[in-house]
């Protein structure tokens, strides 16, 4: 029906149209089993993928923690500390490790707790993440100190 008037079809377009029926076979067991079978096609991908990213997870894990050094300190140890803060005025050649500073205790998860033996108090102490730590090899340290007023 067509605007609610009876169509028509000519003999050779409706010859076509069964013709495309029969060939195609629109059979609704068999394409009711064909839609099943994509549906699992694709849920079948949709795991390979989930894998596929959890194994590429993984072994960027593991080159990551390949690259990670393995620091270990002990009490009285002398180390100079990465200051990451220095982005105001950076300089080329400014170095951003300052110290030495001397571990007074190692904690538990890289913790390690430090001592300014520069300072008068030795009470005054804190503790900083180990990986923004490196041993101290001894040497004079150039201090620059620069003042900006803002």
């Amino acid at each position: 029906m067509v605007y609610g008037k009876a169509c028509h079809l000519p003999m050779e377009l409706e010859h076509r149209t069964y013709w495309a029926l029969k060939v195609l076979n629109f059979d609704s067991s068999q394409s009711r089993e064909k839609r099943r079978l994509k549906l699992l096609e694709l849920e079948e991908m949709r795991l390979n993928a989930y894998e596929s990213s959890r194994y590429y997870k993984q072994k960027r894990k593991m080159y990551h923690e390949k690259k990670l050094l393995k620091k270990t300190f002990q009490p009285g140890q002398q180390v100079l500390l990465y200051n990451s803060r220095i982005r105001l005025f950076p300089g080329k050649l400014k170095s951003k490790w300052s110290g030495p500073f001397m571990v007074k205790e190692v904690k538990s998860f890289k913790a390690v707790e430090l001592i300014n033996p520069a300072t008068s108090d030795p009470e005054k102490t804190w503790i900083v993440n180990g990986q923004r730590l490196k041993i101290y090899n001894g040497g004079d340290i150039e201090r620059v100190t620069t003042v900006i007023h803002l």
